[in-house]
């Protein structure tokens, strides 16, 4: 029986741990978000094409996938803090030397390399959490995670329009990597064990698992219609609907509302309706709203100012789904293997950053509206006739 003293003692380190692993998530997924204002920026300081701007946030998200498995294998044989630190450590470095960075090869490189501590710290935050438990309860927990990474979200991109400058950006996440670093000194995290069974081993009998397989795609689906979306709003909000930096960083606020409402959703509803009922919401909301985006490129007679105000709902709507599918698909998936939390969470962090990186590299090749909206709204579709199936098990 667990003492009176002991219970508390209990809450302090999981609120300890919770309050770091957010602030890791929010450094990680910020390092997205703050560069979004600057990318039409980035075409013409580097005097590339719009492809090729655009490049620099797809392979940030592939460098962030990539090595995932490898981070929860570090995770589980290093221990987590020394796992963590590392990810860090090449995240800060990668940072600051984006900042004096001038050469547009470079910049491919140092944002792969930036994408690769990212992800990295971003899983590691996620198998950490994953160590306070899982069901429900995980996935409210992740929940908490999704405020984080909506507050960089929706501030990420704020702050980004507030500076004008992507070099200003980078300054802003060495120092949060910094931040992490220290804070990852202060708690207390998993230490590693030794594993007989081989890594692709593991890997491999995990993904033998239908139930865990299925929602883990769908969580990558939503997350790659997300990621599409983000690498072309850009370029539609200021060049199609002529917002300026600040104006479209604004903006932002706007749309990490709409996910802390989604993550509120699965806060709220996790532990009374279930985490597969809510993951199917999120996924049927953003392939409502995918649907209507296409109508709205195919229906020429809008106003300019109608248009916007559409899309911009519409991008909301979206936001909402994926905070509702993400958090709620990935714990249904990591409860499916209890005894392999980090190796779980490891493989679901890279199933579905890869279908994102994939994504997010073809939605650089997107310049139609109706194009990149239909493609969207069919990686939705997709997730919601995975989560549906899980659904009904």
């Amino acid at each position: 029986m667990t003492s009176t003293t002991e219970r508390p003692a209990a809450v302090r380190v999981e609120r300890r741990t919770m309050a770091v692993a957010c602030l890791v998530v929010f450094t990680a997924q910020m390092a997205t978000t703050i560069y979004l204002p600057s990318l039409p920026m980035i075409e013409r300081d580097f005097a590339v094409s719009r492809g090729f701007a655009a490049l620099s946030v797809s392979l940030f998200v592939v460098g962030a996938a990539a090595p995932v498995v490898l981070w929860g294998r570090a995770a589980d044989r290093l221990g987590r803090r020394a796992a963590l630190l590392s990810a860090l450590g090449l995240f800060v470095v990668s940072s600051a030397v984006l900042i004096a960075n001038t050469s547009p090869a470079w910049l491919l490189v140092l944002r792969s390399l930036q994408g690769i501590g990212a992800g990295g710290a971003a899983i590691i935050a996620r198998i950490a959490v994953r160590d306070l438990g899982d069901g429900d309860a995980l996935a409210k927990r992740l929940s908490v995670l999704s405020i984080a990474f909506v507050t960089a979200l929706g501030d990420g991109q704020f702050v980004g329009g507030l500076i004008g400058e992507w070099r200003g950006g980078f300054v802003v996440l060495a120092a949060a990597g910094v931040l992490c670093v220290i804070g990852t000194l202060t708690i207390p995290l998993g230490r590693g064990r030794e594993e007989k069974t081989g890594m692709l081993r593991i890997y491999f009998r995990i993904l033998s698992v239908p139930a865990f397989l299925r929602p883990t795609i769908a969580a990558g689906l939503g997350f790659a219609t997300i990621v599409l979306l983000q690498e072309v709003a850009p370029f539609v909000f200021q060049q199609r609907f002529g917002l300026s930096v600040d104006q479209y960083g604004s903006l932002g606020l706007l749309f990490g509302l709409a996910y802390f409402g989604g993550a509120l959703l699965v806060n709220r509803l996790a532990g009374r309706k279930g985490s597969p009922w809510v993951m199917r919401a999120g996924a049927l909301v953003m392939t409502g709203a995918g649907a209507l985006t296409i109508a709205l490129w195919l229906v020429p007679a809008i106003p300019l100012t109608a248009a916007l105000v559409t899309f911009i709902a519409l991008y909301c709507g979206i936001t909402f789904g994926q905070a509702a599918l993400f958090p709620s698909s990935m714990a249904v998936a990591v409860s499916e293997v209890p005894g392999q939390g980090a190796y779980a969470v490891a493989l679901c962090g890279f199933v579905a950053q890869s279908i994102a990186g994939v994504a997010a590299t073809f939605a650089a090749l997107l310049h139609e509206n109706v194009v990149w909206a239909s493609v969207a709204t069919g990686l939705s579709l997709g997730a919601f006739l995975l989560v549906r199936v899980t659904a009904r098990e």
